[in-house]
């Protein structure tokens, strides 16, 4: 049986900005893309991260004295409904996404935030600045949560039929996702001579319980296992066909490969900067320099190419972002002798 031979994908070059990334941000940049790929993947990453990441909230609450939301407590400025609100918005880090039970208990004048709560040794609160009610002299506030992991947004729980529960329980609406926004920009990238590619930037906002990063591989863990119930055959290989596409030579790879880079040819180092397609300005600035091929470009460091004359910020811009369609950047400082070396064994 004749086996077919499938066209290889354009496969994306991950990469998170360093400077802005946080424990609550992060912002990461895909490209490039196959045309159209953006918008369909971004908008399904997007879905997923902003409905289907576990995350952890209160769900009910015992407070001594007290048997419904609508009461007020001695001695405490805030009533029971403002206090409720206020301990929706606690943050909690679960290091095992088990339920758990904290504690809150003061009796004396004070501001009492977050970082009064006992939790279990799995739980974490993070907020800790966070008020969640005020006491005055005399006053008492003895609170047992419960907490619990889940997806999305839940309603209350309360049992059908039952007002006041024995216990005194009151049963909390829950938003257990921790990511809180994601933006997805979505815009047009050079491959080469192609300029139809897309270049995906993803930000993603969580409340500190999950790094952005570990929030984006649940996601994509999501995403993959839902699409794998659709195959109806075997999986077509993509991944290795696509890599065989870019990697042409392996002696290639393994050679540039010392200068930190994957998947680049190195006839490409050796080509004349004018199959680049530059501006024109940038193209004879870069000319009048001595720059006439793809490595001696490489090899120029941002601020050598700001001394040129005549070439400026953008044209220098231009150059850095087909530069990096291309897998490459300024200052690689590859040495020529190496490359050439590689060339000839390729060769032979």
């Amino acid at each position: 049986m004749m086996s077919k031979e499938y066209k290889a994908l354009t496969l994306p070059k991950l990469g998170w900005d360093k400077q802005s990334i946080s424990a609550s941000f992060g912002r990461l940049v895909a490209e490039p893309l196959e045309p159209g790929f953006g918008v369909t993947l971004g908008n399904a990453m997007r879905r997923v991260l902003l409905g289907a990441i576990e995350g952890t909230a209160v769900t009910s609450i015992v407070v001594k004295g007290v048997n419904n939301e609508f009461s007020s407590i001695p001695g405490v400025v805030e009533d029971l409904m403002q206090i409720v609100l206020n301990i929706k918005q606690i943050v909690i880090k679960n290091n095992t996404n088990t339920s758990g039970k904290m504690k809150l208990s003061v009796s004396s004048a004070k501001t009492v935030t977050v970082a009064d709560i006992i939790c279990d040794e799995h739980l974490e609160v993070l907020n800790h600045d966070h008020v969640i009610a005020h006491v005055s002299q005399g006053g008492v506030l003895d609170i047992e949560f419960t907490v619990e992991s889940g997806r999305g947004y839940h309603v209350a729980k309360w049992p059908l039929g039952q007002s006041l529960q024995e216990d005194g329980r009151i049963y909390l609406d829950a938003m257990f996702s921790p990511v809180r926004n994601v933006t997805c920009n979505v815009e047009k990238t050079r491959v080469g001579k192609d300029i139809d590619f897309d270049k995906m930037t993803l930000e993603i906002t969580t409340n500190g319980s999950i790094a952005p990063v570990e929030a984006l591989n649940y996601a994509v863990s999501v995403l993959r296992t839902q699409f794998e119930q659709f195959l109806g055959g075997s999986e077509i290989p993509f991944n290795e066909i696509s890599c065989q596409e870019v990697n042409v030579n392996p002696v290639d790879v393994v050679e540039v490969e010392d200068f930190g880079l994957k998947g680049v040819s190195l006839e490409l180092l050796m080509k004349p900067i004018d199959e680049l397609e530059f501006s024109a300005r940038a193209h004879n600035c870069l000319i009048n320099a001595d720059i006439r091929r793809v490595i001696d470009l490489v090899n120029f460091t941002e601020d050598e190419g700001l001394k040129i004359k005549n070439f400026g910020r953008k044209s220098l811009d231009e150059v850095k972002e087909i530069l990096r369609s291309l897998g490459l950047h300024l200052g690689m400082d590859i040495k020529e002798e190496v490359v050439v070396k590689a060339l000839q064994k390729q060769s032979k």
